[in-house]
């Protein structure tokens, strides 16, 4: 590692587990301080013992459910009196339950935005207010391939991509001439462990996943929550300091 993000301070929202877990060990090795959020306090401090023994960096587990604005706003609060400011935070926090249009029912659908749209938007709102007095900083939204229009069966976590989308470029634009930028990536089909928790429930395991992957994804295979860390370093780190409000897909050829 080149240590792309020496010195800086990263808050990963959903960082106890897959795309987030994977995101918040690169950025460590990478020389990050990282504040790993989420709702599993065992999973969370894992992922801080993992970053803390065996990458050597520093490390903090903040348990929140970011599902309403006061949670997002305490979230940046106490990453910023620990580690004395905040230079990137990702979005990664998300639900996908499933259910066509015709299916979703008003609590589900709230659910789903709470956490998706709600969660990013207020935590997106209480970082810039902290970077605003630092100077700058950098925001990756971890989007999906279901945010222009969705599979059927995913009604309303699709309208929360594309609202997610819409808050990339409107941050992207407004807040560039204060040094703070908003990036957004698309994220194809990943083996997480949420993706696959979810398949086995259907009588879909893992190596099935692989193997339909070979011909749906033009890739050939599944990304991985290290494909996506990739992307996210590089729009955290200085070397795309001009880039801003752009749409990085990281999913193998899917969707296009």
């Amino acid at each position: 590692m080149r240590k792309r993000l020496d010195g800086k301070v990263i808050v990963v929202t959903g960082g106890t587990r897959g795309i987030g877990k994977g995101i918040a060990l690169m950025c460590a090795a990478e020389g990050a301080k990282v504040i790993v959020s989420g709702r599993n306090e065992r999973e969370g401090s894992q992922v801080v013992s993992r970053i803390v023994d065996d990458i050597g960096s520093e490390a903090l587990f903040v348990r929140k459910d970011i599902g309403t604005e006061a949670a997002c706003r305490e979230l940046i609060e106490e990453s910023v009196a620990h580690f004395g400011r905040i230079d990137g935070l990702v979005n990664n926090a998300g639900i996908f339950p499933r259910g066509t249009m015709l299916e979703t029912t008003e609590e589900l659908f709230d659910s789903i935005f709470d956490v998706n749209v709600k969660g990013a938007f207020f935590c997106s709102k209480y970082a810039i207010l902290a970077m605003l007095r630092t100077g700058g900083g950098s925001i990756v939204q971890i989007g999906s391939t279901n945010a222009h229009k969705g599979a059927k069966e995913l009604a309303a976590y699709s309208c929360s991509k594309g609202a997610l989308l819409t808050l990339n470029r409107h941050i992207g634009v407004h807040y560039a001439k204060e040094g703070i930028r908003s990036n957004w990536v698309t994220v194809g089909w990943v083996a997480s462990d949420g993706e696959i928790e979810l398949h086995e429930k259907m009588g879909i395991h893992e190596e099935q996943l692989h193997e339909m992957a070979k011909t749906r994804v033009p890739s050939g295979r599944m990304q991985t929550p290290e494909d996506m860390a990739y992307g996210v370093v590089f729009l955290l780190s200085d070397e795309s300091s001009q880039v801003t409000g752009t749409e990085l897909s990281i999913a193998g050829g899917l969707g296009i």
